[in-house]
Order: C-alpha cells, then structure tokens, then sequence
C-alpha cells in the first residue's frame, strides 16, 4: 500500500539551511529532572496532573526572545513539541483536555511561537509524540511508560482501545496541519516494535498501533511538500534519517546509498530543562558538532528546553550567543555546504566542508599547527593544481600557498602523498575564533 503513496518532501532548503533548533517543553519543566521523570519516577496520572499541570504558569514567555536568540545563533529552522510521550498539548486542540488552556497558562503557547519564528524567517517544524501515557485509550504497555511494572496493568487496560487512541492521534495531527499554516517539518517519536507479534500493543508499539500507512497518506495528502522522520516504523515511509544523541562516523546510508540525515543533540544529557545537570557541552563542543555534521552530509538540531517560567536558562543563552558569534563570521562554510568530493582528503585534526555551488572548500581547523618562524604549514592532499587562492574566513586575510614538489629544490616531492598536495601557510598565532577556518576558492 505505502509504495503506491510513498513521495518526498521538500529537503532542498533542509540540506542548505543544515542548522535548526529542538525545543523540548511540556509539564516536565516543573519536574526540572528530565522530560521522561513520569516514566523514570512511576509516576500516576493523579500524581502527576496534581503537581504539574495545575501549576503550569509561564509568566515569563516570550516567543519573541526565544526566535531571536535561536536566529542570533544561527539556526534557520524550528521544531518544538507540541505533545511529548506525557500527553500534555501546548495548543488549544479540541480534541483533549489535557492542554495549555487548562493549565495557569490559560492560552495557546504554539501559535504566538510559530510566528514568532517566522518572523525571522524561520522554517516551523513540530515535533509530535506517538506515544501518550496520558490517553485513556492508549494501551499500557510492559516496556515504556509509568503503569509498565504495575501489577495491575491488566486490569487498567480494561476498555482501552489502541485504534480509539490512533483517532484522536490522526485528529490533533489533521489539526497541526491545518491551523498553523505551512509546516515544513513533522518530526514523531517514536514505534518500537514487538518483534514476536506486532500486533501485539502490550508488548510493544509497532505501525499498527499508530496506523501508520493511514496517517502517512493523511499527511501527503494534506502537505505534500512536508518532510518527515524516521519513527513511524514505515520502511519507507520517511524523508530523513535522525540518529540522536551520537555523531554519526560518516554519511549515513540506507542500503549502501547516502541519505537526508539529522542528528539530533543536546546541550548536555536530557532535552527536557534539567535545573541540576552538570554534562554542559562547551561552546566549543557544539560548533565542532555542527562542522562534523555538515561535513558528513548532515544536519544538526540542538536542543533547548525551556524552564517552567518560559525561559531559555542562561546556559543556554550563552551558548547560542557563542555559537552565533562564530556562525556571523563562518556560516558560509556551513549554509549551502556538504561534504568535500571525493578524492580530497581533510588534514589531520581538520574538517572539510565544500559549496558546490560556489565552488568553494572550507577548511575547518580543529588543533592549530606549530610552526617555525612567522607561519605553519597545513598539508592539503589531493588539492594539487585545483585552488586558485586562500584566505582565512574570520577576516578574508590572504594565505599563501606552497607546492612541496617544487619546494625541496630538487624538484621532487619528499613522499609520493606529497605530489597531489599542497601547502597553505597559516599564520603561527590562532585566530581569534572559537574553530578558524581556511576558506579555499576552487578552480
């Protein structure tokens, strides 16, 4: 059935844009230990509701500051979750209770947010969790979820019903479709089959607990142009692939073939706001993160989650504000870019990344070389006779370029690697920048 419906979205501005913000925001905010604390902590409904959603007030949010300090960093696109796996809903869905206008809140946080993102020309993605542990007819299950260990879980599935449940998952998907405006990205999370009995919901969460072949073609047909990931369990029903929390060791592919990826990351361990998490990522960590991405044909999404007052906490903020520094002097190595062709090779403790439109490589220098007096080599292999000029990118200041072969005046080269290379003299101080990159106009 999938085949005959299967048809792309729209990933030319997703490979050029190649940056975007996560953000992780629901009742778990209160919590401040990790967006999965219901799971974690076995916590019931009852528990639950009465000490987070009751309390939900976010007197302090302000979508306008979190567009501009993710469009100051750099990112190009958006994707917020509208419901996480609590089942909570920061819309004004019909369909449920169990949403932002019942809390404190009393008003639709995602609508102010989308145009606030688009309002610095931002794209709008929004994530969607197809598991619920909130809905009265989502079958509990003995792997994932609060009730997994109860010893009542027989009982408390009395009356559920899973294809009830995929309705009202079908209705709020139709409903982000459609009150928002265009939506570039629909991110779900996520299918984890039971492998013995797929159809088994007890064991497991497989398509057929979400009916995802319906709700595929639902999707195409109501954006056809919409990109979406990988966690439906649909073989090939899908756009991009999102590895999460690991850097992929090259281009990701699926049957040999290269494929629209994103690693998804965050700042430090979990992606709901974790007030007592010390595993912060420096500055420089990210940046090296978003190089590494794009040099292997990738995309990176980072993850921000917001406290329960409606704010990006002050770690955060200064990591967007250090990476949008480097991106203001920088983001042309990335925007546009992907991984170098083949038969150039990056020099060591270095990333490539290459424009193929404007013929341009980028040198991304991870470890600063030592040299002599006045200027150190960096050994390009395989650049021989195929770069018209060089330039540091932070401030468009001229290197020269050497040729080993004609440099050990014999004539000859040192080592055969050397006859396909050149040399590019970079000065012995290290640029002001958080990673200095070598910008290489090609013939």
């Amino acid at each position: 059935m999938l085949e005959t419906l299967k048809t792309p979205g729209d990933t030319s501005w997703f490979t050029h844009d190649r940056f975007g913000l996560f953000i992780h925001w629901g009742l778990y905010a209160l919590g401040a230990r990790h967006e999965w604390l219901k799971n974690n902590e076995k916590i019931t409904n009852e528990v639950y509701d009465e000490k987070y959603f009751k309390r939900f007030d976010p007197d302090l949010y302000d979508p306008n500051l979190w567009a501009k300090a993710a469009s100051g960093a750099g990112m190009k696109y958006f994707v917020i979750t509208t419901k996480h796996h609590e089942g909570f809903c920061l819309w004004d869905s019909k369909h449920t209770d169990y949403k932002a206008t019942n809390t404190p809140a009393k008003r639709d946080l995602l609508s102010p947010m989308v145009d606030a993102f688009r309002s610095r020309d931002m794209r709008v993605g929004f994530y969607h969790s197809v598991i619920d542990w909130h809905h009265p007819h989502y079958v509990i299950d003995d792997r994932i979820g609060p009730y997994r260990t109860a010893e009542n879980k027989d009982e408390l599935n009395k009356g559920r019903d899973q294809n009830k449940y995929a309705d009202y998952l079908h209705a709020q998907v139709r409903e982000l479709l459609t009150q928002f405006g265009k939506v570039d990205v629909l991110w779900f999370d996520f299918s984890y089959p039971f492998k013995d009995n797929p159809a088994d919901h007890t064991r497991g969460k497989s398509k057929l607990a979400w009916r995802s072949e319906e709700l595929y073609k639902m999707i195409r047909e109501l954006a056809p142009h919409i990109m979406l990931d990988d966690r439906l369990d649909l073989p090939d029903g899908w756009d991009m692939k999102t590895p999460e929390q690991f850097q992929p060791r090259e281009w990701v592919t699926v049957n040999g073939q290269p494929v629209v990826w994103e690693g998804c990351q965050t700042f430090s361990g979990s992606w709901g706001y974790h007030r007592d998490e010390q595993s912060w990522k420096s500055t420089e960590q990210l940046i090296i993160m978003l190089i590494d991405s794009v040099s292997k044909g990738g995309n990176l999404l980072l993850n921000v989650g917001p406290t329960a007052r409606g704010e990006f906490d002050e770690r955060a903020l200064e990591r967007l504000n250090g990476i949008g520094e480097w991106m203001r002097r920088h983001s042309r190595s990335i925007y546009g870019c992907t991984q170098a062709p083949a038969g150039f090779k990056a020099p060591q403790d270095c990333r490539l990344t290459y424009n193929p439109t404007t013929k341009r490589m980028y040198v991304h220098v991870l470890s600063w070389p030592f040299g002599g007096t006045g200027t150190a080599p960096i050994h390009l292999d395989g650049f021989r006779g195929k770069v018209d000029y060089a330039q540091l990118l932070n401030d468009g200041s001229e290197l020269m370029m050497r040729d080993p072969v004609n440099h050990h005046g014999a004539g000859t080269a040192s080592s055969t690697s050397e006859e396909d290379s050149i040399r590019v003299m970079v000065p012995i101080r290290k640029p002001n920048v958080t990673v200095p990159v070598i910008e290489l106009f090609m013939k």
